[in-house]
C-alpha cells in the first residue's frame, strides 16, 4: 500500500495474540526495530520497559501484551532529523480491522502523541503535557504517556508529577494485568 514512500522497504513491526490484555501503542519502528522486527527493540523500549517495571519476558509475551504501533513500519527520517511521522494510512487501514481481534485487551497505553492524537481524538487536552497530565480522565481504557525517546529525560525532570502519579498507577495496572 505505501511500498513507494518506505525509504528501506516495507517490514511490518507488530505483535498481538488473542489473548492479550494488554496493548501498547507507539509510534512508528525505528531503524534498529526494523532491522531487527522487534518492536521497541532499543533505548526508547528499555525507558517503556523500566516505567512499566517488567522484564524483556513479560514485555514480549504476545498472550499478555499486544504491541501495535500507529505506523507499521519504518516510515524514513525528515531532512533536518528524527524519523518521520507514521504513515497516515498505516492506522486508519489496519487498525479498524486489527483491533475487533483482541477482544481481551483492558488497558491501552498510548505512547505518544500520534497514538493520542488517534485513539482519543477530541477528548485529548491541547497539549501531549496537559494530555499525560489528565490521565484519570482516560481511565480505565486508556493511559496516555510521552513517548519513552531520549528525549523525555528533560520532559520528565519537568514533570515531577509524572513520576510521582503517573508511573505508579501505570505500574499497578500493568502488575494487575501481566
Amino acid at each position: 500500500m505505501c511500498q513507494a514512500d518506505l525509504p528501506l522497504g516495507p517490514r511490518p513491526v507488530l505483535r498481538a495474540g488473542v489473548g492479550a490484555r494488554l496493548m501498547i501503542v507507539g509510534q512508528a519502528p525505528g531503524t534498529k526495530v526494523h532491522e531487527t522486527g522487534v518492536p521497541w527493540n532499543d533505548p526508547s523500549g528499555d525507558r517503556l520497559r523500566q516505567w512499566m517495571a517488567v522484564d524483556r519476558r513479560r514485555f514480549y509475551d504476545e498472550s499478555r501484551v499486544a504491541i501495535v504501533p500507529m505506523g507499521f513500519c519504518y516510515p524514513g527520517r525528515l531532512p533536518k532529523g528524527g524519523d518521520r511521522p507514521p504513515r497516515p494510512e498505516c492506522a486508519a487501514t489496519w487498525h479498524p480491522r486489527l483491533l475487533p481481534r483482541l477482544p481481551a485487551v483492558e488497558l491501552i497505553l498510548l505512547a505518544g502523541a500520534y497514538a493520542q492524537k488517534y485513539f482519543l481524538a477530541g477528548q485529548r487536552k491541547a497539549t501531549l503535557t496537559e494530555t499525560v497530565r489528565a490521565w484519570r480522565d482516560y481511565r480505565p481504557r486508556f493511559l496516555p504517556l510521552p513517548h519513552p525517546s531520549w528525549r523525555t529525560t528533560a520532559w520528565q525532570r519537568r514533570n515531577g508529577w509524572f513520576d510521582d502519579e503517573v508511573l505508579p498507577e501505570l505500574r499497578r495496572r500493568v502488575r494487575a494485568l501481566l
